[in-house]
């Protein structure tokens, strides 16, 4: 089991720790501590699903729908765009009043948990990772699939809870507006360049 466990631990980490939209939202909700617990699980359930669609070969169907791929794409985009001008958008605001997150007027649950599914469900990037990728990779270790999703949706759940949960040690950096405002503009431009590489 181990044999097929590790590797699936292994390459999940390697896909999940590059810096992406998801990871983006996950630190600043981690950094804000506003619904940490719901937006990781969120994140780590949603990949455990996509994982296990994949090593159970749903990756072979969705290369023979060929309007997916486009739709999935610009529709993504599109998505990325529009948080990433509202990112930055907030990073040249002169007064950032995201510092006091016990004070400030925050987004409801629902609507916190409606970007983090949109984050990680209108992704092109994920499904890629997950479904085809992983679910590709799996068949190299048949009679130890199971082993190896079960590898794979553990790093997903180690990840997002260390990035969520790991966000508050750097409160004090933010505790600094421009901090706050630097993050904003450096979310913005990586939403951007996201959206933008998948319209190019």
């Amino acid at each position: 089991m181990t044999t097929a466990f590790i590797p699936g631990f292994l390459l999940s980490f390697g896909l999940i720790v590059a810096i992406g939209a998801q990871n983006a939202f996950v630190l600043r909700q981690g950094l804000r501590q506003e619904y940490v617990f719901a937006i990781c699980l969120t994140c780590a359930v949603s990949d455990a699903i996509l994982i296990a669609a994949g090593v159970a070969g749903f990756g072979l169907a969705v290369n023979t729908l060929p309007w997916l791929e486009p739709a999935m794409r610009y529709g993504g985009a599109l998505f990325l765009l529009i948080y990433g001008v509202r990112s930055l958008r907030s990073a040249l605001r002169a007064q950032h009043d995201s510092l006091a997150p016990s004070t400030k007027q925050t987004a409801g649950l629902a609507a916190t948990l409606a970007a983090c599914l949109a984050f990680t469900w209108l992704n092109p990037h994920v499904y890629l990772d997950t479904v085809v990728l992983l679910g590709s990779i799996s068949s190299q270790y048949e009679g130890a699939k199971t082993a190896f999703a079960l590898g794979a949706m553990s790093a997903s759940f180690v990840f997002f809870f260390t990035l969520g949960y790991g966000a508050r040690l750097l409160r004090p950096l933010f505790a600094n507006p421009r901090a706050w405002r630097v993050l904003d503009a450096l979310v913005g431009i990586a939403m951007l360049a996201i959206g933008l590489k998948l319209v190019l």
